[in-house]
């Protein structure tokens, strides 16, 4: 039996989303244009998606070869010689991993890192070292760098709010 959460979003609401992952600079005005909403509808909608934790926060997308961050790397560590949380309690503050990800399989933590140089992998991997067996793969390219996050089509209310 396959379980599905309901998403209390309807079709403008997937639009919003749409329109401020496009452009997160995007006034309400400039929403509310685009909708053909009022203000008042489309900040009430705002307010509801961000509460429902549909949108989790407003940030800036930064390149890392704009700040000289030119290696871009997948790395993977398994067989841990600490716990779990002693491991996250680590890589939580280094700078260098841009995320990390507790996984199923035969690795613990799929992690993505972006430093300036191959020195600095290499000193990145030798930090790691220690806490189990670590394997990078530098990225080459990047065909999907970031897609939108919507709901499934069809898994949204088709009512408006």
């Amino acid at each position: 039996m396959n379980i599905m959460k309901v998403i209390e979003v309807d079709q403008i609401d997937v639009r919003i989303l749409e329109l401020l992952q496009e452009d997160g600079r995007i006034t309400v005005s400039e929403l509310s244009k685009a909708l053909n909403l009022s203000r008042p509808s489309v900040a009430e909608r705002l307010h509801r998606m961000e509460e429902r934790n549909v949108i989790a926060g407003f940030t800036a997308r930064v390149s890392p070869f704009g700040v000289g961050r030119d290696v871009l790397v997948i790395m993977e560590i398994g067989q841990l010689n600490v716990a779990c949380h002693k491991f996250e309690d680590f890589i939580a503050s280094d700078p260098d991993v841009i995320e990390c990800h507790r996984v199923t399989g035969a690795v613990s933590y799929i992690m993505k890192a972006a430093v300036a140089s191959m020195t600095q992998l290499e000193v990145l991997v030798d930090r790691l070292i220690p806490f189990g067996r670590v394997s990078a793969s530098v990225i080459l390219s990047s065909p999907v760098k970031f897609r939108p996050m919507l709901p499934p089509r069809g898994e949204f209310s088709s009512g408006t709010k």
